[in-house]
C-alpha cells in the first residue's frame, strides 16, 4: 500500500482526526485515486476497527473516536467521489424511533456504515413512523435501520413497520433493528429483516441484506 494511504489507515485506527485530514489532503495532492483513498485507507481501517471491536480489543469509545476520524477524512473526499462516479455500497435510512432521544448508538451505526461505503440518510432521534415512510419514498434506499434504547419505545419499531406497509413501501426495503433492549426474537416477532447487537455487526448485516 502507498505510504500515504497507510498513514491514513493507521491514523483512523488511532482516532487522530487532524492526522487523518492531513493524510487525506496529502494523498489527494499526490494524485492518488479517491476510490483508493476511500477503499484502501478509510473503509479498510473501519473494517479493522470492527474486527478489533469483535475481539474486544476496542470498545465503544475507541470505535466512536475512530469513526469520527474516518468521517473527517470522508468529508474531504466526498465531492471528488461524486465527480469520479464512485458508487456507494448502498443507501440506508437510519433513525431512532418515536419517543426515544438516544443518539449515540444510532450515530455510531451510521458512521460505521459510512465507513463501509454506504450512503447514510440519518433522520435523527424521535422519528415518527410516517417520517420513515416519507424518507423511503424520497430517498429510495435499499435499507432502513431502526434504533430503540428503551423498552417503552420498542413497540414504535412495530408501528414504523406497519406505516411502511400502509404506505406501500415495505416491500422495497429491508429493515434492520437494534438497540439495548432489542433481541433477535423481537425482530422476528415484528417482521423486521434482521437484528444486530452492535455497530460492527450492523455493518455485516447491512452488507448481507442489501
Amino acid at each position: 500500500m502507498h505510504a500515504l494511504l497507510q498513514t491514513v489507515y493507521d491514523e483512523v485506527i488511532n482516532g487522530d482526526q487532524a492526522a487523518v485530514e492531513a493524510g487525506v489532503q496529502a494523498a489527494m495532492q499526490a494524485g492518488l485515486p479517491v476510490a483508493s483513498i476511500l477503499n484502501d485507507a478509510l473503509i479498510a481501517a473501519m473494517q479493522e476497527v470492527g474486527d478489533l471491536f469483535e475481539r474486544q480489543e476496542f470498545y465503544v469509545p475507541e470505535m466512536l473516536v475512530a469513526a469520527r476520524a474516518m468521517q473527517s477524512g470522508l468529508t474531504l473526499i466526498k465531492p471528488n467521489l461524486v465527480q469520479a462516479g464512485v458508487p456507494a455500497a448502498g443507501k440506508v435510512v437510519l433513525g431512532t424511533v418515536k419517543g426515544d432521544l438516544h443518539d449515540i448508538g444510532k450515530s455510531l451505526v451510521g458512521m460505521m456504515l459510512e465507513g463501509a461505503g454506504f450512503e447514510v440518510i440519518d433522520l435523527g432521534t424521535d422519528v415518527g413512523p410516517e417520517k420513515f415512510g416519507e424518507a423511503v419514498r424520497t430517498h429510495q434506499p435499499q435499507l432502513v435501520g431502526l434504533s430503540a434504547l428503551l423498552t417503552t419505545t420498542m413497540q414504535n419499531m412495530k408501528s414504523t413497520l406497519e406505516a411502511l406497509e400502509d404506505l406501500g413501501v415495505r416491500a422495497q426495503v429491508r429493515v434492520m433493528v437494534g438497540g439495548a433492549p432489542v433481541t433477535d426474537a423481537f425482530a422476528k416477532q415484528i417482521g423486521a429483516d434482521g437484528y444486530a447487537p452492535d455497530a460492527s455487526r450492523a455493518v455485516a448485516l447491512a452488507k448481507s441484506l442489501r
